[in-house]
């Protein structure tokens, strides 16, 4: 018998819960000493016990947790879980007869009704992220739900949750057969090489997978590509499939330059030809103004914190002056790809930014196209900061 916990919702937040919204707020319990073990079962209830909805309890970044029912007398249990993994798995039905895109996402969280994990596909394996303890507590009968629902190679995990919100490094491996790492997969017919035995992230984010093929079709053909936090170069990938003259690809991660060399390698690209920097991007601006060196276009998707020996770095209050670090290196009629995961503003004020900073370099530009998440990427309308992607394509004008 699941443990039940009756949560109290102060008055203010209940239309709020009765409306959809699907995190469960601390600042929005009243009884919040009942809630003593990830994984317990809640109904929040307004002051006089009405039911609002079900969830679980699991502490996850600003949340205690996820409503996943409407429905007072529903039972959490794997049968719960197939329904919501098919759900999710006929909306992506197009994506798994793709045979030019073989990794993508299965199950979004809290846009297919079950905030807190998320699955996804890589060529007949699936990787599941757990994102907090109260999540993990269903992991049973959601792994069971998911060998049920679809065929598969084997099934991976990553527990990217402990007290200090840390990824646990562990076997990853939960069934079926163990892949041979690297697993090559396509993205609109590019090659990425993916581990899923290694560390949180696997070799690629998939979310910015429409961008990047707007790199390669529309923007490249031509230009000098700067590319900054650049993970494992795959931008840089797309942007040399693309015609770019040439690439450099800077990060501070010492992995960064062995695994894009591996990704320009499977594409059949000579990496020799392409400049890859393992250097602090805040440092690499300052030279390439020394340098006097400007690109064409300036691909610029920090993640939304960081920290290096020098600086830290939050998107919210960063970017703007990141941007104009970019602006400075871009050629006159240039492009600059302007990309954020921060889900803690909208494109409204991510575009303030962009307006700020072009003013304060005495530039002009015009907005080109902008980009959110991916259609596998499913969100809701009641949880706007789960579409937490803003890209936009900026022209830098004469």
């Amino acid at each position: 018998m699941q443990k039940l916990i009756q949560l109290k919702i102060k008055p203010n937040f209940v239309s709020k819960y009765r409306s959809g919204y699907p995190l469960i707020l601390k600042e929005a319990i009243i009884n919040l000493d009942d809630l003593k073990e990830e994984g317990a079962i809640v109904n929040l209830v307004d002051e006089k016990n009405k039911f609002i909805a079900k969830g679980y309890y699991g502490k996850q970044n600003k949340g205690f947790g996820w409503t996943i029912s409407r429905n007072e007398k529903e039972q959490i249990d794997q049968e719960f879980f197939e329904h919501k993994l098919k759900e999710a798995i006929k909306l992506r039905k197009t994506f798994f007869s793709n045979s030019e895109t073989t990794a993508f996402r299965v199950f979004n969280g809290e846009g297919d009704g079950v905030g807190g994990i998320t699955i996804e596909y890589f060529n007949g394996y699936y990787l599941i992220n757990w994102y907090s303890q109260g999540i993990y507590h269903f992991h049973e009968d959601i792994i069971n739900a998911l060998q049920t629902v679809v065929d598969f190679k084997g099934i991976y995990q990553k527990k990217r949750f402990d007290t200090k919100g840390q990824y646990i490094e562990e076997d990853d491996f939960v069934t079926g057969e163990r892949g041979q790492f690297p697993i090559i997969v396509k993205e609109n017919g590019v090659n990425f090489a993916v581990y899923l035995n290694e560390s949180a992230m696997v070799g690629v984010f998939l979310d910015q997978r429409e961008v990047r093929k707007t790199i390669r079709d529309k923007y490249a053909h031509g230009k000098s590509v700067l590319n900054t936090f650049s993970y494992t170069g795959a931008f840089s990938v797309f942007a040399s499939l693309g015609g770019a003259v040439k690439t450099t690809s800077v990060d501070l991660a010492n992995r960064s330059r062995s695994k894009t060399i591996e990704q320009f390698s499977i594409n059949e690209i000579d990496y020799e030809a392409q400049d890859i920097i393992v250097e602090d991007v805040f440092n690499y601006f300052k030279y390439a103004v020394k340098r006097s060196l400007k690109f064409d276009m300036v691909i610029l998707d920090p993640p939304s914190f960081a920290r290096s020996k020098k600086f830290v770095f939050s998107a919210e209050k960063d970017y703007k002056n990141l941007l104009k670090e970019a602006i400075a290196i871009t050629e006159n009629n240039g492009i600059i790809v302007a990309s954020t995961n921060a889900s803690s503003f909208g494109m409204g004020k991510f575009k303030g930014f962009i307006d700020a900073a072009f003013k304060e370099s005495n530039s002009r530009y015009t907005v080109l196209e902008e980009f959110s998440l991916p259609e596998d990427f499913r969100t809701i309308k009641e949880f706007p900061e789960g579409n937490y992607l803003k890209v936009v394509f900026i022209k830098k004008n004469i």
